[in-house]
Parts: structure tokens; sequence; C-alpha cells
């Protein structure tokens, strides 16, 4: 009996070791298969969000604030869809996973990310916690309504502020709390990586003051400044906050305490699942910026970029949220969120036509990604800030700049982060100097002028690109404009003479520069074709004659040309 129980014994053993051995195999091959997480990639100052291993450009909608229900995404979708979008930016609320302390609710996103894989859209989630632009709109019940556990911001005057404060440690761990469930779900129930981004926050900062001024912010105030700020600044020499900024102390004191903040929420999330993640901006004009407090003081608004970037080493990018619709404040703007330390997605911007030229200065600073905002049915328009009606036609000034790029978009963003694009969009025109040169009676101090602001040059290195706007294909005469302005274009180098372009209502003129400037040339061969789905070139035809004779001249038609140049 012994041997026989000593036998059965091995045997169950035995059983026991290959169920546990297929099991870990099992487990290790679905862990193998399932697909690489995005990532952001940064390469001598250049930058590329990674997804499925290569460089991907995010050409976004991003819905209105509370689109992000169940019954309302058949309010999103076809929006999404007319568009030609690749993603779709969207809210999830901390109210809606934890409308009870301790008790989560996923029921939105199984839908959410079962419909945008079905339709194979990708997402960037944006999570309304603590920040909804200032106040905790979108903070469950129990925080909002409870201010002794989970205390506001306190104006200089006593007055309390609808702005939850930075310094609470009560009200950051039960965000991040809630954070860490919502990065649990995604781990487990998205292998895909359909969310393939994070935004922290929504346009984080306080209006009406420039920080918190309530007993516990005051005793931070005079104690040292933390050394990992003052080193990452290059300050020897530090103090207390007064002591260490001077006029800026109140400001940076804020603007360090909500970047920590978010770093430690995004911090935590990343520790389960490490998805891109960034901050958005409710942005400062660079100009007239006015006081701290008129803007989202402690956002990360471009006077306190350098702060925001040591304080929050865990957030990949700030992203600039853009309402300005002048011309020399957006380029501005990109200039200033497109460093080598920080790349450039347009997470924001308005959805009425004047914005949709900026897509092409977007990819011409190296942009990863851009996102009108508003971008659905729901039948809420943010006027004056975006389009005063939503309609097919809203959707079309957006969608034409999307087809330019959308079938070879993975070409230009391999090519953008080996730092070889170039992009332009139409300044703003005096219409009613147009309308006087329309007459003929333009000085001709005026006709220069025009011109002038009508034209835009690029260095490509050995060649130079004019590009101009408002002229009939085949006439010399000064470029007008467009009314509206809405061209641009787009142009991304192969090799030292050779170019990928595209533009909408625009001219596009190569020319010799450098080395060989006044040197005769020639456009060699310029191929209209696209790229297939395995990223090869496909010839369709050769541009030659009136075609190139007066430049490359892009219209509506969505064309892409493959252009070489040589001198002679």
């Amino acid at each position: 009996m012994a041997l026989h129980g000593l036998i059965n014994g091995a045997r169950v053993w035995l059983v026991l070791t290959l169920v546990v051995t297929v099991s870990a195999c099992s487990h290790q091959s679905l862990q193998g298969n399932q697909a690489e997480l995005p990532r952001l990639d940064t390469r001598d100052g250049r930058h590329a969000l990674m997804v499925d291993g290569e460089p991907f450009l995010i050409l976004a909608g991003q819905s209105n604030n509370s689109a992000n229900y169940p019954a309302v995404l058949d309010q999103v979708w076809p929006s999404i869809e007319k568009l030609g979008a690749n993603t779709l930016s969207i809210p999830v609320a901390w109210e809606q996973i934890e409308p009870r302390e301790g008790e989560f609710d996923f029921s939105y996103l199984d839908t959410l990310i079962a419909e945008a894989h079905e339709r194979d859209i990708r997402l960037v989630l944006l999570w309304f916690a603590t920040w909804k632009n200032n106040a905790p709109h979108y903070a469950p019940a129990w925080v909002k309504l409870d201010n002794e556990r989970f205390p506001r911001v306190i104006q200089r005057n006593g007055e309390t502020l609808n702005s939850l404060s930075p310094h609470a440690d009560t009200t950051r761990e039960a965000d991040k709390k809630a954070f860490v469930e919502l990065m649990t779900y995604l781990r487990d129930n998205d292998p895909n990586h359909t969310v393939m981004m994070v935004q922290v926050q929504n346009e984080p900062g306080t209006y009406r003051s420039v920080r918190d001024f309530s007993p516990m912010a005051e005793a931070i105030f005079e104690r040292p400044v933390p050394e990992q700020l003052t080193r990452g600044l290059g300050i020897e020499h530090g103090g207390n906050w007064p002591e260490t900024f001077g006029d800026d102390a109140d400001e940076f004191l804020h603007a360090y305490s909500i970047a920590r903040y978010i770093n430690s929420i995004a911090e935590a999330g990343k520790a389960v699942k490490n998805l891109p993640m960034n901050v958005n901006v409710a942005l400062r004009n660079p100009f007239y910026p006015g006081e701290p407090g008129q803007y989202s003081s402690g956002g990360a608004t471009d006077n306190v970029l350098d702060l925001w970037k040591v304080a929050a080493p865990a957030i990949d990018m700030i992203s600039p949220d853009i309402y300005f619709r002048d011309h020399r404040t957006v380029e501005r703007v990109m200039e200033l969120y497109s460093r080598p330390d920080n790349a450039l997605f347009v997470a924001e911007i308005g959805n009425d036509q004047p914005y949709a030229r900026y897509f092409f200065s977007a990819l011409g600073h190296q942009g990863i990604g851009f996102a009108p905002f508003g971008m659905d049915d729901t039948g809420y328009m943010n006027y004056p800030l975006g389009a005063p009606t939503f309609d097919d036609q809203v959707i079309e000034n957006f969608a034409q700049v999307y087809r330019l790029v959308a079938p070879w978009a993975r070409e230009w963003a391999r090519l953008s982060f080996e730092g070889k694009v170039w992009g332009a969009s139409e300044p703003g025109g005096d219409r009613e100097m147009s309308q006087r040169i329309w007459n003929a009676e333009a000085s001709p101090e005026e006709l220069e002028q025009q011109a002038e602001t009508f034209t835009q040059h690029l260095d490509l290195g050995r060649w130079q690109a004019e590009v101009t706007y408002g002229r009939p294909m085949f006439w010399i005469e000064p470029p007008e404009g467009n009314d509206p302005p809405s061209g641009g274009a787009l142009i991304a180098q192969l090799d030292d003479d050779e170019f990928l372009i595209t533009g909408l209502n625009s001219r596009v003129s190569l020319s010799p520069a450098g080395e060989q400037e006044g040197e005769r040339y020639m456009v060699v061969r310029a191929e209209e074709g696209y790229f297939n789905d395995a990223g090869e070139w496909q010839f369709i035809r050769v541009w030659n004659g009136d075609q190139t004779d007066w430049g490359l001249n892009f219209r509506e038609r969505p064309f892409l040309l493959r252009v070489r140049m040589a001198t002679y």
C-alpha cells in the first residue's frame, strides 16, 4: 500500500507540474503576443510617438467635455470618421469611475475601447479629476463637497475659490488611487493599447489668485526651495521662495506644487502601465501675458516651462491648447512648446475655419499630432473660441488638411523624427488691401507689402522653398492671399535634392540656396503618386510644362509630389 500511495502521489505531482508548466507557458505566450507598448522616443532633440513600434502621427479630433458616456458615442463617431482622424481624444471623469469612494465602474471604457478598436481608431484619454480648467467639476461629489478633507485654494484676502489646493495630501492620494485603478483597468483590459496616451488632468491651474494663501501654503512659502528645483534650474544659492525667486515666488510656488502633484499621479499610473502621458495648458498670450490669476496661474505656461520640466519628469509632453486666432501668436506658441526636451502635440485647437491652416505649422515644427476641439454632434459650441455652429463644413475644413497626409502619415512621422520636414501656414491678410489690389487702386508700395505678407521662405539646405498664397495657377503676379486665409504647405526631404511636397491653396517654388545660390536650375522630375500600405511609393504621372513652369500649385484636391531638383 505504501508503494501504491507513493506512485499515486508521484502521478499527482507530475500532473500538477504539467498543469503549472503549461499555464506558465500560456501566460508567457499571451504576454509575448501583446502589442508593443506605445512610447515617446527622443533622439538628438527630435521626437516620435512610437505606436506598434513605428513613428505615429496623431490626426485627432477631441470631443466636447461631456461626451464621455456610452449613450452619446453615436454622436461622436460619425464626426471622427468624416474628419478622417486616426485618433479620438475624449475624457474619462473621476466622478464617472468612482462615484462612491472605493467603488469603481469602468463600463464606459468597456464600450469606448471596444467601439474604437472596431473602427481602428486610437484613443487619448483625458483624465478629468482634480483640475478641469481650474475647477474640480469632474471630481466625485464626495470630494468636491468636502472642503475640510479636500481643501480649496484660499485667496490673499481669505476668500475661498473653487479650485482644489495642490498642497493637500488627502486630495492627491485620493486622485492617485482612482488613477491607478484606471491604469490597472487599461493594463488588464486593453492588450492592443487602443488607448495609446493619457492626459493627466485638464488645463490645471488657478484663476483669480496667483496661488493658494492658506496656512499650509504660507508655511511652505517660507521654507527653503527644494533642492530638486534649484539644482534643475541651475540656481547655486537658494533660500525660501521669496528669497530665491523674488517677484515670481508666488507663481513659481504654485506651478511647482501643481507640477509635483501631477507628477506623483502620473508616476503611480506609469508603474502600472507605462503609457505616454501629457499635460495640456491653458495658455497665456506670449506677447501680452497679463498677471498670473488673469491667466491660469500654476499651469505650464511659457514662463514656467523650465520649472515644469524639472518638477514633473513623469510627464512626457506639455501640450498647448491653442485658441488664439492670429498667425503671429500661434507661431510663437508653437516655437515655445516645440523644444529638444518637449515634443509638440497640439492637444486642443479651435474648430473654426482659420485654425485648420495651423496644422501645417504644427507639422513644420516637427509636431507629433494635432487635435481640433469639439468635433462631435452633441450640440455644444464654444464660440467665439471655436465655430459658431457645427456642421459638415466645419469638419471638412480640417478633413481636407488631414487628407493630405493621412495616406502617408507613417512616412511623414518617420521623416519628421529624422529632422527632415518643414511646414508653412498662410498668414492672416488685410482684406481691404486685397480689394484695392483687385480694383487696381493699390500703390506700388502697397503691392510690394502685400506680396511680402503672403510670401514665406523655408531653408531646405541646398535649396530654398518659396511658399506663396492667393495666386492663379498660370500667373506670375504677386500673391494676394486667400479669402479667408486657408493655405499651407508641407515638405519632407528624401535626400539633398529630392523632396516630398504637398499643400493646400498655395504655390511652392524651389530654387538653389547656400553654395549653389544663383546657379541655373531645373525641376528634373515631379512625380505625382502615393504610398501603398507597405510604405512603397506608387507612381501616377509626371508633372511638367504648365504644371511646373509657374511653381507647384496646390488647390483643394490632395496631391503628393516627389520632386527632384538639379542645377546645370
